[in-house]
């Protein structure tokens, strides 16, 4: 057994995207070599519906699955092949825009107008960017959660984890995607297939990650860009933490324990032609792509 190094810890950084929707991005628009095969990573929360209300109005998808998971409030959706729904508190959706998909997403807040989620791109091969759209929306009370002993608690999105699957299948990199919460004081180690890259996303709490370079652990609250943060601040700070190679995850919960996503995927390790939300192998299919939404072939005919 082998502990994965904290190659990287550095906090969000807020952006403004859509029509105007107030969000921290963990990683996006980066070196996509990185996380391979994920692309890029949102955390949309507000507190206001000013935050969010303008949501994210039509725009198209080539190439990727844009992966969504609420925590509170509530986004509807539709698109140019006449789907839509909500997804509310702790349902996902995971998209597969293939060959292209016209779509729209457009967030409202709970009760008291808050509004919590998250948005996960992943890459998908040449032998699949022109595969056929496909939707898979997914309720809460699909989602298995599979309790411990010592309390830790992980909601099993995608994947083979602790003898549960989760529910979402068929997806081009493999990936699990993991809600993990572990209670005050606790050490936990997770198991993550060697051969995948893997992150954590630490939105709630505050703990110590094991370094394999540093075993008493890395704090999360330190220095960044010349700023304290400190995830045990839940208004507002997020924590990505990257990982190295290796078969296991630990962390030592803090005094109020820790809450975080643990995600990974098979890298595949394919040239990367990127313009917005369009993510192709070639700047040649970039430039189809965008002759494709100024002729209205975008979308192609169903068979």
């Amino acid at each position: 057994m082998s502990i994965r190094p904290t190659l990287e810890t550095r906090a969000a950084v807020p952006t403004l995207e859509g029509a105007g929707v107030k969000l921290h991005r963990a990683f996006g628009f980066h070196d996509p070599s990185e996380l391979d095969p994920f692309l890029l990573f949102d955390d949309f929360r507000g507190d206001t519906p000013s935050d969010f209300e303008k949501g994210f109005p039509w725009h198209p998808h080539r190439g990727i699955e844009t992966i969504t998971y609420i925590l509170d409030g509530t986004v509807t959706h539709s698109d140019s092949l006449g789907n839509s729904g909500d997804l509310n508190a702790g349902d996902v959706q995971w998209m597969t825009a293939g060959s292209g998909i016209l779509h729209q997403e457009m967030p409202t807040g709970n009760a008291k107008g808050q509004m919590h989620g998250f948005q996960l791109w992943a890459n998908l091969p040449g032998s699949m960017k022109m595969t056929a759209p496909r939707y898979q929306d997914v309720t809460a009370n699909d989602i298995p959660t599979v309790v411990d002993d010592d309390g830790t608690s992980v909601r099993i999105i995608v994947g083979d984890f602790w003898g549960k699957k989760g529910p979402v299948d068929g997806i081009a990199a493999d990936p699990q995607y993991l809600d993990i919460s572990v209670p005050a004081g606790m050490r936990k180690t997770f198991k993550v297939d060697t051969y995948r890259r893997a992150f954590a996303y630490v939105f709630a709490g505050a703990g110590r990650f094991s370094d394999a370079s540093t075993p008493s652990g890395v704090l999360l609250e330190k220095e960044v860009m010349g700023e304290e943060y400190n995830i045990r601040d839940l208004s507002g700070n997020r924590t990505l933490i990257r990982f190295g190679t290796g078969d296991e995850v630990t962390v030592q919960a803090g005094e109020e324990g820790i809450r975080f996503l643990l995600i990974s995927g098979a890298p595949i390790e394919e040239p990367v032609a990127w313009h917005g939300p369009i993510v192709m192998n070639t700047k040649d299919e970039i430039r189809q792509a965008m002759r494709d939404l100024n002729n209205g072939t975008f979308i192609k005919p169903a068979h």
